[in-house]
């Protein structure tokens, strides 16, 4: 006989780990069931659409994207209907070939961002480079030759003035290499409009799943971004985000970059407003 709390009891979640027999989709659905909980609940709490949640209780994980998305999938279903999300996520990994060997995401991040891709010559930037440099000669010495045009005319006045004996009052020059220019406004993206929440998602190191809904909960966005695609959202007052894979997006809120280490693979769901950027 045991005194105080059994172990049992001190346990976040369920322990799926001795129901070796059970598949993962149907331990899911179990404990949901055990919870009281329907498949329209565990979507609206987890933000994981309902078509995906059938298909990961029916154990087909296609819908999710990739791996790396139904680990995350089945890590955040297995935490709404309380079950311990370890042994679920072990016998995923077993079953799909085992998770790859540990190493470190930023090193693995960056390695991508700065590999250089294999392309051949970019004439087009070449030939407006080289025009450009033709357009910048042909003013330069254009304006020269007007440079030197004005004191040739400048040397006949005078010695006219000194054969005739009259002097003349010199007529004034407008200088006009002392004219200040303008400083260069702020970037385009910073001139983002101060009574809307402006909010523009990148997937600029793979794909990822992102959702983005209005202050008034319309959905303005619901799919796949693959690698090298962005969307732009606005709103009065609110935008609401889920990214699927947030170590893959890069956001821009309100004309400023958001610098949280998202990690790969993790689920965000983030909020931003006029007074941002900070996360929601």
């Amino acid at each position: 006989m045991s005194i105080g709390n059994s172990p049992e009891d001190e346990r976040p979640f369920s322990d799926v780990s001795a129901e070796a027999h059970t598949s993962i989709g149907r331990a899911l659905r179990q404990a949901r069931v055990a919870a009281g909980l329907t498949v329209d609940d565990v979507s609206s709490a987890t933000r994981v659409r309902i078509a995906i949640v059938h298909a990961i209780e029916a154990d087909d994980f296609t819908p999710c994207g990739g791996d790396v998305y139904a680990r995350g999938h089945i890590r955040t279903l297995a935490r709404a209907v309380r079950l311990d999300p370890a042994p679920l996520l072990a016998r995923f990994d077993a079953e799909h070939g085992g998770r790859p060997a540990p190493t470190p995401a930023a090193p693995l991040f960056e390695a991508e961002r700065i590999r250089p891709e294999r392309r051949g010559p970019n004439w087009t930037a070449a030939m407006v480079a080289a025009i450009v440099v033709v357009i910048g000669f042909v003013g330069f010495t254009a304006f020269r030759g007007s440079d030197s045009r004005n004191d040739a005319k400048a040397q006949v006045a005078d010695g006219a003035t000194t054969a005739t004996g009259k002097a003349e009052s010199p007529t004034p020059k407008k200088d006009t290499h002392t004219a200040h220019k303008p400083l260069p406004s702020d970037s385009a993206i910073a001139a983002a409009p101060q009574d809307k929440v402006t909010v523009q998602v990148s997937a600029v190191d793979g794909r990822s799943w992102i959702s983005a809904k209005d202050h008034n909960g319309r959905m303005l966005f619901d799919g796949l971004l693959k690698k090298g695609e962005s969307k732009t959202f606005q709103d009065s007052s609110k935008v609401n985000l889920i990214l699927g894979d947030a170590g893959a997006i890069q956001l821009y809120v309100n004309g400023k970059k958001i610098e949280d280490d998202f990690q790969p693979g993790a689920v965000e769901r983030l909020t931003y407003t006029k007074g941002d950027p900070e996360v929601g």
